[in-house]
């Protein structure tokens, strides 16, 4: 018998059987993308290459590699969703549309210079041939199995004598029974294949679309320097808010204060009452000093954070906003110090944001750390609201697109209109400290 919550065989059985089902349904449209418009844009290419040397292939070059880079990033998407596989976007970036020949030339040589280009091509032909016998083979398999049980229910009499199922020639019953054996050899083959098959499909593909070593060092090395640029100008306004925020706040107040008590040293003994209200005066300007020099401390780093890390600081984040925020933390310790920082203080933008402008009834935070990929530090915000929010559309996103950028993190918004509305934000880090 098997034990309540336990996986057991059966349940292991039904779920190698649902992979290959599913492994089968996601092989088919990914046959008609890969025979159908790799296939397709394989030949366009290739007839604009040749078209160049009419001039004609200036004019149709940029918008071909776009329509085949738009279908290279459509099966990294896919790659990710179903079978999480990371491929990340290989390409140089490009100056604004053309404008007159010399922009289609000069957008038509920088294309054909990114080595990018030429590995989308060599994926294309590769997709159109091996990649659809890929995403071919699950479907196929169950489809040939089950012929075979279609056969042996009474399918045989009809086609006796003049068909082959496999190396079996259909002519009597035993023959039917041959076919269903070999069927069920097949459905057995597709249970565990299946799965292992589509991954294949997308191994090819990461393989070429996928930025080679030095690409990705050459990206790392311009996003880094980007990065230092913009963390050194948030480092200046940074010093510039903290000194106005002294100037006109604390500063005023303790100028106030020391007014105050000076005119009580002079009052004491001629008004003993005014000089009382004075240091009743006095006492209030010091507690608002106080309060808005904790304030400050705090939005420089928040006690909480700096006590009990990024976990336990978003659930108090989560408290003050106002409305519900689920929180789902899963970290196995500790981060760096300035990783942490980051983190937080993009989440609360991220929720004030939320709060503002999504309309939203519930929002949920998903905070967890992968050992995958050298250690990711993954968070999601997700809320119910009116969707549509546009990355363009301010200057909050590009804040946080900024900070994280300081640690080679990236930032991916998704929200279409009517919602749901969700972002999420990794950065490349490893714990300090692990929880025992």
């Amino acid at each position: 018998m098997e034990r309540a919550g336990a996986p057991g065989p059966a349940r292991a059985r039904r779920g190698r059987a649902a992979s290959a089902l599913l492994a089968a349904a996601r092989g088919l449209p990914l046959m008609v993308l890969s025979l159908g418009v790799s296939l397709a844009l394989f030949i366009v290419t290739v007839l604009s290459a040749v078209f160049l040397l009419l001039g004609l292939g200036f004019f149709t070059t940029p918008w071909v590699v776009h329509a085949v880079r738009v279908h290279a990033n459509q099966r990294r998407a896919l790659a990710g969703h179903w079978a999480g596989l990371r491929v990340l976007d290989p390409y140089r970036p490009l100056p604004p549309g053309p404008s007159g020949i010399t922009g289609h030339v000069e957008r038509t040589v920088l294309l054909l210079k990114d080595p990018a280009t030429w590995r989308d091509l060599a994926w294309l032909l590769s997709d159109a041939v091996a990649g659809f016998l890929l995403a071919l083979l699950p479907a196929a398999l169950i489809a040939w199995g089950l012929e075979g049980w279609v056969l042996l229910a009474g399918l045989w009499h009809a086609v006796a004598g003049d068909y082959w199922y496999g190396f079996v020639h259909i002519d009597t019953f035993g023959d039917a029974l041959a076919a269903a054996a070999l069927g069920t050899f097949a459905l057995l083959v597709a249970r565990y294949a299946n799965p292992y098959l589509l991954d294949g499909h997308f191994q090819l593909a990461r393989a070429l679309l996928a930025p080679t070593r030095g690409a990705q060092l050459t990206q790392r090395v311009e996003r880094l320097y980007e990065t230092r640029h913009d963390a050194v100008d948030t480092s200046a306004a940074q010093l510039r808010r903290i000194e106005r925020d002294l100037h006109d706040g604390a500063q005023a107040r303790l100028v106030s204060m020391g007014m105050s008590l000076g005119a009580v040293e002079a009052l004491l003994e001629h008004d003993p009452a005014q000089a009382k209200k004075l240091l009743a005066h006095a006492r209030e300007t010091s507690a608002e000093a106080l309060t808005e020099l904790r304030d400050l401390v705090r939005g420089i780093h928040p006690p909480v954070l700096a006590e009990r890390g990024l976990g336990d600081a978003a659930q108090a984040l989560a408290l003050r906003m106002r409305m519900p925020v689920e929180v789902d933390v899963e970290l196995p310790g500790r981060f760096p110090e300035p990783v942490e920082s980051a983190a937080y203080f993009s989440l609360s933008e991220i929720l004030t944001n939320a709060v503002k402008h999504a309309d939203a009834d519930h929002i949920w935070v998903d905070i967890h750390h992968t050992d995958l990929d050298g250690g990711m530090l993954r968070i999601a915000v997700t809320d119910d609201g009116q969707g549509g929010a546009d990355v363009s559309g301010g200057s909050g996103i590009a804040g946080i697109e900024r900070r994280l950028g300081q640690f080679d993190g990236v930032l991916a918004l998704t929200s279409p209109p009517g919602g749901p509305t969700m972002v999420t934000m990794e950065i490349p880090c490893r714990p300090l400290t692990r929880r025992p």
